[in-house]
This record gives structure tokens, sequence and C-alpha cells, in this order.
């Protein structure tokens, strides 16, 4: 086990050891019900704050989703420790008021949490979709920039010079009504892999046209679209 790890432990430890070892040496073991509710929804804030960077969404803001929602836990358990130690020395006979105050404390932070989950998801996903449009491009360029220092013929080489400048001065957002022109313009580039191990010149000059047709296609669809 890393250091780290087991520093992490014991750092989680440390509140539920002071907190517990001071709640019964001074309190003891007989409580009102009230007081047990109180202390079961201060474990219950804790061991939320210490579950919240499970629920992370991997991704470039990950950071960032991170602390926003360990900010919100963090709150939800310096509220909850504030209203349950009152309870605690409070200890009323009945337990109802316990109990209510502090569900609805839980419900309003459970639906915040939640609220900003959604959000990260929403987020992470319009992120993974923009990177996935920004790899479409840079992963073509670099086909056709690869495919340009295999292909002796000038002709043949000055029009995949031609497509690699358009690709790489395209849109990066792309849109549903351009996703079969992709998948061809990836077709066209492993056709010219192909050509390139057959030393087909002509062809590649061919499949080259053919791909700077495509990629103007999809740029001119992209402008009435996007």
């Amino acid at each position: 086990m890393k250091k780290t790890t087991v520093l992490s432990i014991i750092l989680s430890l440390l509140f539920p050891a002071i907190f517990n070892t001071c709640f019964f040496l001074i309190g003891g073991t007989e409580h009102a019900a009230s007081v047990w509710i109180a202390y079961g929804f201060i474990h219950l804030a804790f061991l939320l704050l210490l579950a919240t960077p499970l629920l992370t969404r991997k991704g470039k803001s990950a950071v960032i989703f991170g602390l926003s929602i360990t900010i919100i836990s963090t709150i939800y358990f310096a509220v909850e420790f504030v209203i349950g130690v009152i309870f605690i020395l409070v200890s009323a006979k009945n337990y109802k008021a316990s109990l209510i105050v502090q569900l609805i404390v839980f419900v309003a932070y459970a639906a915040f949490l939640l609220t900003h989950l959604i959000a990260n998801e929403h987020t992470a996903d319009a992120e993974e979709k923009r990177q996935g449009q920004i790899d479409f491009i840079k992963s073509a360029a670099n086909e056709i920039k690869s495919a340009m220092a295999l292909v002796a013929d000038k002709q043949a080489n000055t029009k995949l010079q031609q497509v690699y400048d358009t690709l790489i001065t395209s849109p990066v957002k792309s849109s549903p009504a351009v996703i079969q022109i992709e998948s061809a313009i990836l077709m066209g580039i492993s056709d010219i892999r192909e050509k390139i191990t057959l030393h087909d010149d002509a062809h590649i000059d061919l499949c080259a046209q053919q791909i700077l047709s495509l990629v103007n296609e999809r740029n001119q669809k992209l402008k009435l679209y996007n």
C-alpha cells in the first residue's frame, strides 16, 4: 500500500475517532432518540464527503468538477455538524424535530449535488464530443501529411498538399449532417494508404481529388448547419 494511501486513510479516520471519543466520554452510551439521529446524520454527512471524489466524472475538467461537488459536500457536512451538535446538546426527548430538520437539510444537499452532477455530465459529454471532433481533423490531416512523405509523384503530392491545407483550416465543430461525409473522408484516406503500398501514383492523385471534394462539401454543409 502506498504511503499516500495510508496517510489518507489515517486523515479520514481522525474526525470519527475524535468525535466518537468526545461523544461517548462526555455523554456516555445512554441517549435519547433525537441524539442518535443527530449522531447518525453527522456520520452520514462525513461519509458522503469522503465518497464525493468517487462521483467525479473523468475528463479534462475533472479538477473543476471535483472541486464544485467537494465544496457542496463540505458545506453540507459543516451545516449538518453544527445542527447535529445542537440537537445532541439539547437532547430533546421528542425525536421528530431532530429527524425532520436534518432530513430537510439532507434532501436539500442531495438535490443540489445531483443538479451539479447532471450539469457536470452534460459538460463532460460536450467536451468529449468536441475532443472527438478535434481528433478527426488532426487525425485526417496527420494521415495526409504522412502520405505526402511517401509519395514521389509531384502531381499527386501537390494534390495531397491541397487536401492537407484544406483540412487544417476546416471547422473543428462537426454536425450530424456531415457524419457520412467524414466517414467517406476516412475511407478515402485508407484508399490512399493502400495505393501507396501499390505505388499507384495515378490513383493516389484521383483519391486525393475525391477527398478534397469531400472536405469542401463538409465545410460548405457546416456553414449551413452551425
